[in-house]
């Protein structure tokens, strides 16, 4: 059997997505019940010379729902919707990344195979194909900053483990 590019892209996406709307509940929850001032989560680092957890849950927004925009648009530049500032605020917009993510059709992702996709940044313009584009840049970057807000809220002594980050999996029905 053949994978399509939506499997390996949106479905993919949807997943990482919807476990990390799971774990930023959890944390919210966990400040609210711990007397925590969530703003502390939102601008904690792992180093000083890391961006902050808000930017990490903004950037899988960016590097899930941007990506599949940038496919469209056929270029991929940094950056992503910047005004979240708080939990909440970021709790939603990786609700409405996954809402939009579960509203695309596999035969439209599929029908980009192939398709020019240039990542642009500081004057540098890379070419990919759209799936090479999505597999081999956006997919990383996604895991990339889904763990790293991952790990930041568990340094924070939010309970959460792998199944958290994992959500839900695509098993065999039937």
């Amino acid at each position: 059997m053949a994978i399509s590019l939506y499997d390996v892209s949106v479905a993919s996406f949807l997943q990482t997505v919807g476990g990390v709307a799971g774990f930023l509940e959890r944390g919210l929850a966990h400040c609210q019940d711990n007397g925590i001032d969530p703003q502390e989560i939102v601008t904690s680092k792992m180093c000083e010379d890391m961006f902050d957890f808000r930017f990490q849950v903004i950037s899988v927004a960016h590097h899930s729902l941007g990506a599949i925009e940038g496919v469209k648009a056929g270029v991929f530049s940094p950056g992503g919707d910047q005004s979240a500032q708080d939990l909440p605020a970021l709790i939603a917009l990786i609700k409405d990344t996954h809402a939009k993510l579960a509203a695309i059709k596999p035969e439209e992702i599929n029908a980009y195979e192939g398709k020019d996709v240039f990542f642009e940044f500081r004057g540098t313009k890379i070419p990919f194909t759209a799936e090479n584009f999505l597999m081999s840049f956006s997919l990383p970057n996604l895991h990339f900053h889904a763990t790293t807000a991952y790990d930041l809220l568990r340094s924070r002594g939010v309970p959460i483990g792998k199944r958290d980050y994992m959500g839900a999996l695509r098993m065999k029905l039937g």
